[in-house]
């Protein structure tokens, strides 16, 4: 059957009279190929009404690539698509909204110079009998919108004003305010607190009930389990498998990720703790946070714990000198400093992995070589005034293969890499500048279960080496499993230093929300 427009899609949409095929989406022998790079290679996909499709796989098995295709954002080299059992070719993201595609991105893309409201309409903005923008008839549509789905933000506000996870509930409901037949969620939970996940859930809940169909891409075995109907499995560009999620089991979905038992999520090893490499007594940063301290030994993971908002990405920051202290001391192996900048840190062996790997990690439109060499360009590599650039670009392509980062060449733009891939390079740009002191801040988030415990094996041998790392975690398990200690910080102080031999999930929780 030969494909139809997607102008006369749309009509049949708008008309009322969808058929009504067994599959709301249904695309068929789907390759695609980037500079020679097999991304997909012959998929099959389907996504039937009134559930939600979890689609699980390593960064890089093809997860993104798919939603992009189905969103319009990139064109097949081969394969069909099918919408409500009608053949279509989908040429651009908005030819996949027109006709009922909607795509609420990891990587947020809001414009922060405008409102809510005006972010959540853009292009279908309300208009008076003058030809202009009715702002208040914008404003309502948005408070309805927001009162369907419980949200509280005011529509008015400034989107550069919100925090990640505020921005995260206007990407949802600008994509619900298109009335999409399908919506597509990429690591949707990855910035959000765990009342915020509920939330979410009874959203999309009440979008299943509408007959919606939800693609939702995961890393969080937790999240797969409770909210899927379906699940499928993607490995190296491949389709594994589609099966129902009550008839998997986390080992199950591991396996066929991975293509491999992984026997242990956290390997920690016993390492020797040595002399204090970082002493911090009474740091404040005015109105953020005040009177931390603690110490951290020459080959200890210190792990920080609390909750979102509670100031822990901004103790990390001050540590480094991207916001440098109202108050407090900071030693490093014994000798007072301060920390005025990123670059005095470094000089004295501190790195710092930070949190939002798009808005202060990545140079995005730089190639995976410059990324991954850009803090070692002032470091050890530098002889006589001069880059040993040969050696550096050796080093690079040794630390991009032992991080298993996938990439057909160090030439590639890291813009073009997934997420998990994007960090794993970040990671290798901190390690090679050799520190004695690594700030890690959310160092697995969106990355996939089995980098995950490549990543942790990584700390842990860091550790055994003798160096000093801090482990910012949301994610209790990964503290648990990983810390020598655990520091929990609640409203901007330290509430509490735990051994690891007492520290549960139970006592780190009433320290963090007390």
């Amino acid at each position: 059957m030969p494909n139809i427009s997607p102008s006369t899609v749309k009509a049949v949409r708008e008309s009322g009279a969808v058929p009504t095929a067994e599959y709301l989406l249904e695309v068929k022998d789907v390759r695609k190929e980037f500079a020679g790079n097999v991304a997909l290679d012959d998929v099959s996909f389907r996504l039937r009404r009134g559930t939600v499709h979890a689609l699980m796989g390593e960064n890089g098995a093809g997860k993104s690539t798919l939603m992009k295709i189905i969103a319009g954002i990139y064109t097949p080299d081969a394969g069909e698509f099918f919408l409500n059992g009608l053949p279509i070719r989908l040429s651009s993201p908005l030819d996949a909204l027109d006709n009922g595609i909607a795509m609420i991105h990891q990587e947020l893309n809001l414009m922060n110079h405008m409102t809510i409201a005006e972010n959540i309409w853009i292009r279908r903005e309300p208009k008076n009998r003058f030809g202009l923008v009715d702002h208040k008839e914008l404003h309502s549509r948005t408070y309805r919108l927001f009162e369907e789905l419980g949200i509280d933000l005011d529509p008015d506000q400034r989107v550069g004003l919100l925090s990640v996870a505020s921005r995260q509930m206007v990407e949802i409901a600008k994509a619900v305010s298109y009335e999409s037949d399908v919506l597509i969620m990429d690591e949707p939970t990855s910035a959000l607190t765990e009342r915020e996940v509920e939330h979410l859930f009874r959203i999309i809940r009440t979008l299943k009930e509408r007959g919606k169909g939800i693609i939702y891409i995961t890393h969080k075995m937790n999240e797969l389990f409770e909210i899927s109907d379906e699940v499928s499995i993607f490995r190296d560009g491949k389709h594994i498998a589609t099966k129902a999620a009550q008839d998997l089991t986390r080992e199950e979905v591991i396996r066929m990720m991975v293509g491999r038992e992984i026997s242990q999520m956290f390997p920690k090893v016993e390492a020797k703790i040595g002399d204090v490499a970082l002493s911090v007594r009474d740091l404040g940063l005015k109105g953020i946070f005040q009177d931390v301290s603690f110490d951290l030994h020459a080959g200890e993971i210190l792990g920080i714990a609390g909750l979102v908002g509670a100031g822990r990405s901004n103790i990390a920051e001050t540590l480094f000198g991207v916001t440098p202290a109202t108050s407090g001391t900071i030693e490093i192996r014994g000798k007072s400093v301060n920390v005025s900048s990123p670059a005095v840190a470094m000089e004295n062996g501190m790195a710092f992995l930070t949190e939002d790997r798009k808005e202060s990690g990545c140079f995005l439109l730089l190639d995976i070589q410059q990324n991954m060499q850009m803090a070692a360009l002032h470091g050890g590599y530098v002889r006589r005034g001069f880059v040993e650039q040969k050696r550096l670009s050796q080093d690079c392509e040794a630390m991009t293969t032992s991080l298993r980062v996938k990439t057909p060449g160090m030439g590639e733009k890291i813009l073009n890499l997934s997420g998990g891939n994007q960090q794993k390079v970040l990671i290798g740009r901190w390690l090679l500048t050799k520190p004695s002191v690594l700030i890690l801040d959310e160092p697995t988030r969106g990355i996939d279960v089995g980098a995950k415990a490549e990543i942790h094996r990584m700390i842990s041998t860091l550790a055994s080496e003798g160096v000093a790392v801090i482990m910012i975690s949301s994610e209790l398990p990964e503290i648990l499993g990983m810390s020598d200690r655990v520091m929990t910080i609640r409203q901007g102080r330290v509430s509490g230093i735990l051994d690891r031999a007492e520290a549960d999930q139970v006592k780190i929780m009433e320290l963090a929300a007390q």
